[in-house]
């Protein structure tokens, strides 16, 4: 069965979008709303997208919304996307190198993994005097399970630094051909969390840097500000937020200063 989705439902699905994640969904984007929801509305016996519009608003529909936001939000990502964010944390960390509480990150987005542990293996070789605990968010349950499970097709491994797969002797699995999985020196002071950026957010402290990359792209000018202003609360003074090379806080917000491309700084003092 084919499905078309009609000008009033499309602007159903974009306002429970943003009103449930603060996504502003693109009218060019009915095409990708069909695709991702189709299989969907198959499975459940649905005939038209009214149909699963009003299920998905049902008593005990819950894990259905839950569902419809897997399905419509992008997790494009990779190990090191953007190596130079990378780089620039390695020269933080050289300069954080002791401390009484541990040197703590934020992946905001994380996705299926890739980042937090990227961001695990910089600061796990790096540090040799503090403790460092990172918190890995996303809104979809669904990527949150991949990144928990840690493990990647060998493909991955290009996108590693090979210094790090040396370190961490990151190679195909014994009696797996295609797959290999991240060292528990890695992954053991990670935290992985279900976390909607625009809900409300659970007790999870203070951060020395936290990565919000190609997250606010898909945000309207208000929601980045709200958004952004809640991550400077969260930043411990001297902290630095990592957004996305085609992201930019002009207009968003006076509060922080460019440090490198596409990375800011709170001031010691914040204003």
């Amino acid at each position: 069965m084919e499905f078309d989705i009609s000008d009033d439902e499309f602007e159903k699905f974009q306002t429970f979008l943003f009103q449930e994640a603060g996504i502003r969904l693109s009218s060019t984007k009915k095409t990708l709303v069909i695709a991702r929801l189709s299989r969907r509305l198959k499975q459940l016996g649905f005939t038209n997208f009214t149909q699963y519009y009003s299920h998905i608003h049902g008593v005990g529909a819950a894990n259905e919304k839950r569902t419809v936001l897997d399905l419509l939000t992008t997790n494009e990502t990779h190990f090191f996307r953007e190596i130079r964010h990378f780089q620039f944390l390695e020269e933080i960390a050289a300069n954080e190198q002791r401390g009484a509480t541990p040197f703590r990150v934020w992946s905001a987005a994380s996705s299926t993994g890739e980042e937090a542990y990227s961001i695990a293996m910089t600061l796990n070789y790096h540090f040799r005097f503090r403790r460092w605990e990172i918190l890995a968010s996303d809104i979809s349950h669904t990527v949150l399970e991949i990144a928990k499970a840690g493990e990647y097709p060998v493909s991955a491994l290009e996108k590693i630094p090979q210094h790090f797969r040396r370190h961490y002797k990151l190679e195909n699995q014994p009696g797996k051909t295609n797959t290999f999985s991240i060292p528990a020196e890695v992954s053991r002071n990670i935290r992985f969390q279900h976390l909607n950026l625009n809900g409300n957010w659970p007790m999870i402290g203070e951060f020395d840097v936290i990565f919000l990359r190609n997250v606010m792209i898909y945000f309207d000018v208000p929601t980045k500000r709200k958004l952004v202003t809640r991550m400077i609360e969260r930043l411990r003074p001297g902290g630095h937020l990592f957004i996305g090379h085609s992201e930019t806080l002009h207009g968003v917000t006076d509060k922080m200063e460019a440090a490198k491309p596409a990375v800011y700084r709170i001031p010691q003092q914040k204003k």
